[in-house]
């Protein structure tokens, strides 16, 4: 039996000034122009940039042809300039006005062709008219153009230059983490992806969540657990870390989230894990009942980012995702769309909140038991009030409840969902006792046999 005071030296978690939500859009706007794909100079001036955030971010290159798992890092993937110039010269597509109008990883191409020659190699959107569609192609070589339905529907019979100034060639694919020790080795995994080009709320809002989050939790001063923090391309990028991590990751991980799609001002998802019941998922669910009571909950069979390779068999790690609009769910997925307007200092600020309140959770999760049989007189201690009347305020019944239910088998998230609280109204009361000599304190329950009998500790 583990009895400590958690609260002794613990992490106090305060919460970050306001203003980390307008510096969070500011980092957005910094990172939005930047293209970026899976590997090459868009990924690195990225992670230069959150190197100037983040002191002590190791940042990794993987060659080319490095085997991880059942993958092979691919070539890296450069480019300059592309465009589609009409008979006149003059640049009806180009890649300077928007680098969503090259599909990524196209392979380098300078020619004169008719429209006819160029139309299987243009993609477009005919039920969203405006918007410029994001199309890749890492692992089959080829090359094309997006651009918008009306755009397409511009373009006359004739001849056309086109160029896509890339270069695919043995480089290495980037990475960086941050590793930040606790006073146990137990470890939570954030994760973000940096691998698309200039979209808002899917890929840059959870690359500058975890960044604040990140700067965040290495202020603190006395951490409970570790955090392994990463920024890597989506896939490839999660493979070759776990190729290279795994057996570390999991000894030691109890838990943690992949950060997509947290930046827009509309309602929050919550993606369970592959199993839907770990730590992860009751902390993540009892946040968001009280920090967002209408979210919708999605599960694993709606994975969609990396979570589908940290979770997967062999790996195992309990990863979840907690989001504003769930990726590919909201109409400006994938497209030019998903811009600088569709995020919001407000939304990122939620975002970060949320998963804030979620880091605290895991952090103060302990187990609780009053420490002497029948109700504890609280009015010597000042917790009670000193004159009887009809109604109790609702702290004085909330704390009876803490007490009622602190019989040392529930940890602090099961006890605050079943007397109905907050978490962190929760951790209040678990101050005040503790200091008190009121409840005693354990980071594994009680044993058996001070529950009733039948009843096993949870």
């Amino acid at each position: 039996m583990n009895n400590v005071n958690p609260f002794t030296n613990r992490i106090d978690m305060p919460r970050p000034s306001p203003g980390v939500h307008d510096e969070m859009y500011a980092w957005m706007r910094d990172l939005f122009p930047i293209c970026r794909s899976i590997t090459g100079p868009g990924v690195r001036e990225t992670m230069a940039y959150l190197g100037e955030i983040l002191p002590g971010l190791q940042i990794h290159e993987v060659p080319t042809g490095t085997e991880c798992f059942d993958w092979t890092v691919p070539d890296e993937w450069s480019i300059r300039d592309a465009f589609i110039a009409d008979e006149a010269g003059e640049r009806i597509i180009d890649f300077q006005a928007n680098n969503l109008h090259v599909m990524s990883y196209s392979t380098p191409v300078d020619a004169k062709m008719t429209l006819e020659e160029l139309e299987p190699h243009l993609y477009s959107l005919p039920e969203q008219p405006d918007a410029i569609p994001y199309i890749s192609s890492y692992y089959t070589p080829r090359w094309g153009f997006c651009l918008s339905e009306q755009q397409r529907s511009r373009l006359k019979p004739g001849n056309y230059h086109v160029v896509i100034d890339s270069t695919l060639a043995p480089g290495s694919l980037t990475y960086a983490e941050l590793l930040l020790p606790g006073r146990e080795e137990k470890e939570i995994l954030l994760s973000a992806y940096t691998c698309h080009p200039s979209m808002a709320n899917d890929n840059l809002s959870g690359v500058v969540v975890l960044t604040a989050l990140a700067r965040w939790l290495a202020d603190q001063t006395d951490r409970r657990y570790s955090y392994r923090i990463v920024f890597l391309p989506e896939t490839i990028g999660s493979i070759v870390y776990l190729s290279r991590n795994l057996a570390a990751m999991r000894a030691h991980t109890i838990g943690g989230y992949v950060l997509s799609c947290i930046g827009d001002d509309r309602n929050y998802t919550f993606q369970e894990t592959r199993w839907a019941d770990t730590l992860v998922d009751r902390i993540s669910r009892h946040v968001m009942t009280h920090h967002a009571p209408d979210f919708t909950t999605s599960t694993y069979l709606e994975r969609g980012s990396d979570e589908r390779q940290y979770s997967s068999p062999g790996a195992d790690l309990p990863i979840a995702l907690i989001m504003r609009s769930r990726f590919d769910a909201f109409p400006e997925y994938h497209t030019s769309l998903d811009d600088l307007s569709l995020a919001s200092p407000a939304g990122l600020g939620g975002g970060f909140e949320a998963l804030r309140k979620c880091i605290a959770a895991f952090e103060s999760n302990y187990y609780f038991r009053t420490a002497q049989p029948c109700e504890p007189q609280l009015g010597k201690r000042g917790l009670y009030p000193d004159l009887n009347t009809k109604t109790l305020p609702h702290s004085v019944r909330d704390i009876v409840n803490f007490l009622a239910f602190a019989d040392g088998t529930l940890d602090l998230i099961a006890l605050a969902d079943r007397i109905e609280l907050p978490f962190e109204t929760c951790v209040g009361f678990a101050h005040a006792l503790l200091a008190e000599g009121v409840v005693e304190a354990s980071a594994t329950p009680w044993p058996a046999e001070r529950a009733p009998t039948g009843v096993t500790p949870s």
